[in-house]
């Protein structure tokens, strides 16, 4: 059995996620695709503009056959995190295949992972602060390997790359071209797949008329963006951050996760006079830190997830399963007894107090309280017949 496996935020679920999961299909066959799929928070420190239910629902409906969730201590966090956490949970459930979209599917990204992690430990710590991390990690990357990573789908792929060789038994990578639109195009072009960047940012701009997505949503997805009341995002978000960030002290800020070198003094110095989250991110931005790395840090201290939190939720990892098909229950049946990761079906007050699902059900508070809905207690995973 060739068990596939995809890493995904579909933020919200696109045409580019249905080719990609068409073309795994056309390998897999009547094996099953397994996808990896952050929750209500996605990487780069934003809310997700659907619930992770709907959107696992529509990766279903385009032919996944399990969906999982990635914990919130592994979603929202830089690509090697991001990476490490999502790839040994998609090996714990026993795939064996990684199918992702990036730039150019023609570099060898195994060789490029086994390379990458031959560097000695050393050389990755950086202590130039006139630069990111990232621009740091890319130029030495660049230097060792000698190719430019810095298109954000490359980099996430070496990021995989790197993490399946940590693993006993490193996944076989099938990179994939993406078609169409730039990750982070702003706006809809006149092709068959847009960013999902651009199709956040029409919904923000005209939440009234959606009819302008059909071309680039499933039917069923653009049908539930219609019917939501509200699109998250940092603008709806910021006068919560703005309280929270004035109301704290700044002993309780230094406690977040990620909070270093006196971010907190500046944080609290700039927020009074910053009109929007925009504005805000422009005065706490330095060289030493990526917009996304702010981001992150901005909905950590919103959701106020201390370092002890964070590090606490690694100690008891678990996934919680969001859906299935009649082919992902026959293999989650198959296998469940073998698989270590503990697979949450159903959130309770057992298991909901200490660990990743614990945190989960923490930072969910807040997104439930802008959608309006439950997302943890009372919800069983979704099946699609």
């Amino acid at each position: 059995m060739s068990v596939i496996g995809i890493v995904a935020e579909y933020n919200p679920f696109h045409s580019g996620h249905e080719f990609l999961l068409n073309q795994a299909r056309l390998v897999a066959e009547n094996d099953p695709i397994i996808v990896i799929m952050s929750g209500n928070y996605v990487q780069r420190g934003q809310m997700a503009i659907m619930d992770k239910w709907q959107r696992a629902k529509a990766a279903l409906n385009s032919g996944a056959d399990l969906v999982f969730e990635l914990p919130f201590s592994f979603a929202v966090q830089p690509a090697d995190i991001f990476a490490n956490g999502s790839i040994k949970m998609l090996s714990d459930l026993g795939a064996s295949e990684l199918f992702f979209g990036v730039e150019d599917a023609n570099l060898n990204f195994s060789y490029l992972g086994q390379k990458i992690s031959q560097i000695p430990k050393s050389r990755l710590d950086f202590s130039d602060y006139t630069q990111t991390y990232a621009t740091q990690y890319n130029e030495m990357i660049a230097r060792e390997i000698g190719h430019e990573v810095n298109q954000p789908n490359m980099m996430l792929a070496v990021a995989y790359a790197v993490a399946s060789e940590q693993l006993e038994h490193p996944l076989h990578l099938h990179p994939v071209t993406r078609l169409g639109s730039g990750h982070d195009d702003p706006l809809l072009q006149d092709k068959i797949i847009s960013s999902a960047t651009a199709i956040r940012n029409y919904c923000l701009h005209h939440p009234d008329n959606l009819t302008e997505l059909k071309k680039y949503l499933p039917k069923g997805e653009l049908i539930a963006l219609e019917k939501q009341k509200v699109y998250p995002n940092w603008n709806l978000l910021f006068k919560f951050l703005k309280y929270r960030i004035e109301s704290a002290s700044v002993e309780n800020l230094r406690l977040i996760y990620q909070m270093s070198e006196g971010l907190e003094y500046k944080m609290k110095e700039e927020i009074h006079t910053a009109e929007d989250f925009t504005s805000f991110l422009r005065q706490i931005k330095s060289k030493r830190y990526t917009y996304a790395r702010l981001r992150r840090l901005c909905l950590y201290t919103l959701l106020n997830v201390t370092a002890d939190e964070m590090q606490a939720s690694y100690q008891d990892t678990s996934t919680l399963l969001l859906g299935y098909n009649n082919r992902g229950r026959n293999y989650l049946k198959k296998i469940r007894k073998d698989v270590e990761l503990p697979i949450i079906s159903k959130v309770d007050k057992r298991n909901a107090t200490t660990g990743t699902l614990g945190l989960q059900v923490k930072v969910d508070r807040l997104f439930e309280q802008i959608m309006g809905k439950d997302q943890n207690f009372g919800r069983r995973p979704i099946e699609v017949k």
